[in-house]
């Protein structure tokens, strides 16, 4: 059920793009590949960003919850599962569309992986109105005008580090992707300077004191833009520079989305808050001539009693 739902289709996705890409260069096509894939993500990008900012929103309400339940934890969690609800906020609204995009990692491997081993399988593997298009018929022909390189530069079938041997073309993909997720995590991560860090959490709370479940939260969220791309990079160095080259524009077009998202969200708010002053103005001046009216009219009462006692 895997191969027939998930891998064919994503791969056969990929195909078509190939075919029909003027020059059929396999490199642009995955790059084009990506950017739809990215796009087509749009609606759960949008609501994973939104999810994972009110989350961060609601860290000095989680602080006032904890202080107010003065370390009664089933007091607090009920609390909390009552502010989500309230905020109507899922704690893992965000896993979506990570899940969706490992879904499509494996099936583009699982694909990019047998045309790797046998490129006649971009033939096989293909539903059979791709395999009636020109540029398929023609490979199909000849396999050896298939070439599974970017712009003829870069061999996507090769991994950056295999077997002791270093291709750094593909190293430098895998680099940039690991950057790419550095910069994409760094971006959606509030800058408090104050924020204690994870290893200052964990020494204090080897020492006794107990450890601030929104601090840890934090603090856990902030080491991951650090080991997120270590992990990548990991994972990504000996696999062929082809899933490199998929994730690092996947990381270029998540950074576009998450920025575009942000000004979007800044707009918005910049919008609703001339009201809010021109409102607060009028209450402000309405306040300040109550108060003169008041204050004058004191002083009248004081300078007629003083003239009566006079």
């Amino acid at each position: 059920m895997f191969e027939t739902l998930v891998v064919q289709p994503i791969f056969n996705v990929l195909v078509a793009i190939y075919a029909l890409l003027p020059g059929h260069n396999f490199g642009l096509a995955l790059i084009v590949f990506t950017i739809v894939v990215r796009l087509a993500l749009w609606p759960l990008v949008k609501k994973q960003l939104h999810q994972a900012k009110a989350v961060r929103e609601l860290q000095p309400e989680l602080k006032r919850i904890k202080a107010a339940t003065k370390g009664d934890k089933q007091k607090e969690s009920l609390m909390i599962m009552e502010l989500y609800k309230e905020r109507e906020i899922s704690p893992f609204g965000s896993i979506g569309i990570l899940i969706v995009q490992l879904v499509i990692l494996i099936g583009l491997y699982n694909g990019l992986s047998r045309v790797v081993r046998d490129p006649n399988a971009l033939l096989e593997h293909s539903y059979g109105f791709l395999q009636n298009l020109s540029w398929m018929k023609e490979l199909a022909g000849d396999i050896s005008k298939f070439d599974l390189s970017l712009f003829g530069v870069v061999d996507l079938s090769k991994a950056a580090r295999l077997n002791g041997v270093t291709y750094w073309p593909a190293l430098l993909i895998v680099a940039g992707s690991a950057i790419m997720q550095y910069f994409q995590s760094k971006q959606l991560l509030p800058d408090d300077k104050d924020a204690k860090g994870l290893r200052r959490i964990m020494k204090e709370a080897g020492e006794g004191k107990q450890a601030d479940t929104a601090e840890l939260n934090a603090a856990v969220g902030r080491s991951t833009k650090f080991f997120l791309p270590f992990m990548i990079f990991f994972f990504t160095v000996g696999l062929p520079a082809a899933l490199g080259l998929y994730w690092l524009v996947s990381g270029l077009v998540a950074y576009w989305q998450q920025a575009l998202i942000l000004k979007q969200d800044e707009t918005e708010l910049e919008e609703s808050i001339p009201d809010k002053i021109i409102e607060g103005e009028v209450i402000d001046k309405k306040t300040k001539n109550t108060k003169s009216k008041n204050t004058s009219s004191k002083k009248a009462t004081a300078k007629a009693k003083r003239k009566k006692r006079r």
